[in-house]
């Protein structure tokens, strides 16, 4: 039984980034990504290496593809896995750009 289920944020519009982002990747990445945060709603609470606090509240699943790291922030609201942002990791901390975007749409949503 999963302990915290995902589901995707939604912007006003209807368009939800995150899954917008897995559509744009590779087949393989998508099943590695998702397979991560699977793990994660069936093991919650999970820590590293696959998953790790950033503060205030955020998440990370934290994905090895081939040559690259990609990173899916979530918050949970209600029980639940509210996938924030996604996006492929340039260096080594997450920067503050994406940062900020997971915390403005985790704000919009508590």
């Amino acid at each position: 039984m999963k302990r915290l289920p995902a589901s995707f944020f939604a912007l006003p519009s209807g368009h939800e980034p995150v899954r917008e982002w897995l559509k744009s990747l590779s087949r393989d990445d998508r099943k590695v990504i998702g397979e991560d945060i699977k793990d994660v709603e069936f093991a919650w609470p999970i820590g590293m290496p696959l998953c790790r606090s950033l503060g205030n509240g955020l998440w990370e699943v934290r994905s090895d593809l081939k040559g690259r790291i990609a990173r899916a922030v979530f918050c949970i609201d209600r029980g639940r896995m509210v996938l924030l942002h996604g996006f492929i990791k340039k260096s080594q901390k997450t920067s503050p750009a994406d940062r900020n975007i997971a915390l403005k749409r985790m704000k919009e949503i508590k």
